[in-house]
């Protein structure tokens, strides 16, 4: 028996309709009536009733005319920047950066913070995006969502902390301070995950449903999108790749003690730096994560510049890379790998080419293997994509009326 189709109701068609002239609005900027019409297959006489809907709920502005042909000039409509606002957060061990973008995805307004000499996560975070949104000349009122990338584990139940390692400070029961501090919607998310977002956003993963990230830098991480979502594990440790244990260095029992796990061991930034000492890239010892990643990038953009030279860092570099790449990609069989952070930029086509042969020689699968497509900010960039996708969730799907 065939089942039965309801037919949409004409609030609901309004709503579809709304939604969609919205989302064209922000993709192509400003746009006549007519041109929304023709764009939605609507009559003119629907595409006028709909943004007259949209101008009195206050999500579309007149911003200009355009002229041409018989008449009077035809009214131009975008979507207003100031309905609006979110606020990305990207938290490290040694600062936080946090940005303001209105709705059409403008950053206005960003700050940065040190976070060395205090013991107060809630008052970094909330002078943090009290900066970034009265910098963007919003009110705190205004901002609809504020996401933070943080390193460590996030309970996809509850959305908060479980462990980070490289934030002792951080805790459970951060996220409803957090909250009741901002008076917002708050919400926490791995920041390689983040950076995934960001590299399906705009990257080198643009219209890829499946693939991984592999984040190399003071640390190594992995996030895995599958049909375009994050997949976040049970526990929300899917993509903990540190922790693979690997042969050749020592395999710590106890990850609640300060011990470095296996894989950090074989390819995070201290490990890159030692490669690269052996064969004569030396460069200064730093105590500070961001600063030893850094370290680590320079070294591997040193072994690259001295060409054939330096082929031997690049080498063993992409042997331990495969490794954690290999077991990822013999249990998901992604078609592609995004080698990110610090040291998987500084790397380049290079090294990933490097770690593509290397796991084609040990495994059965054959992903392709390419350095990142993002230069600046990656793990901010995904925090604010976040955000503006669940806002705009919130804000043009509240056009039914």
């Amino acid at each position: 028996m065939s089942a039965t189709r309801l037919p949409g109701t004409p609030r609901l068609l309004r709503a579809l309709n709304d939604r969609a002239a919205l989302e064209l609005l922000l993709e192509r900027g400003p746009l006549t009536r007519a041109r929304i019409g023709e764009l939605t297959g609507l009559s003119k006489v629907t595409a006028s009733q709909l943004v007259e809907r949209l101008e009195e709920r206050g999500l579309v502005a007149r911003v200009g005319e355009q002229a041409g042909g018989r008449g009077p000039n035809a009214q131009l409509y975008a979507v207003r920047p100031g309905s609006a606002y979110v606020v990305g957060v990207d938290v490290g061990a040694e600062r936080v950066v946090a940005a303001c973008a209105d709705i059409t995805g403008t950053v206005a307004g960003r700050v940065e913070q040190s976070t060395k000499d205090t013991d107060d996560p809630v008052g970094v975070v909330h002078n943090a995006v009290v900066q970034a949104a009265s910098s963007a000349g919003a009110e705190l009122s205004a901002v609809r969502r504020v996401v933070l990338g943080t390193p460590g584990l996030v309970d996809p139940h509850t959305g908060d902390i479980t462990f980070a390692f490289n934030l002792p400070r951080w805790h459970s029961g951060l996220l409803a301070a957090l909250r009741e501090d901002l008076d917002t919607p708050v919400v926490f998310e791995n920041d390689v995950n983040l950076a995934a977002v960001a590299e399906a956003q705009s990257g080198a993963a643009r219209g890829t449903a499946d693939f991984v990230l592999v984040w190399v830098d003071a640390g190594v991480g992995l996030a895995i999108m599958l049909g375009g979502r994050l997949h976040h594990g049970s526990s929300g440790a899917a993509g903990e790749i540190g922790y693979l244990p690997v042969p050749g260095v020592p395999i710590p029992r106890d990850v609640s003690r300060r011990a470095k796990p296996a894989f950090q061991q074989l390819a995070g930034a201290d490990a890159v730096r030692a490669v690269a000492a052996e064969h004569g890239f030396a460069t200064p010892d730093a105590a500070e994560q961001g600063v030893a990643a850094a370290r680590a990038a320079e070294a591997v953009q040193a072994a690259i510049a001295a060409g054939a030279a330096g082929g031997q860092v690049l080498d063993e570099l992409a042997r331990r890379l495969a490794l954690g790449v290999a077991s990822t990609c013999v249990v998901l069989d992604p078609p592609l790998v995004v080698l990110a952070g610090a040291v998987g930029r500084a790397g380049g086509a290079a090294l990933a080419e490097r770690v593509q042969q290397e796991v084609a020689a040990i495994t059965l699968v054959r992903p392709r293997v390419v350095s990142t497509g993002l230069t600046e900010e990656p793990i901010l960039r995904g925090a604010l994509r976040t955000a503006l996708d669940a806002v705009r969730d919130e804000v043009f799907g509240s056009t039914v009326g």
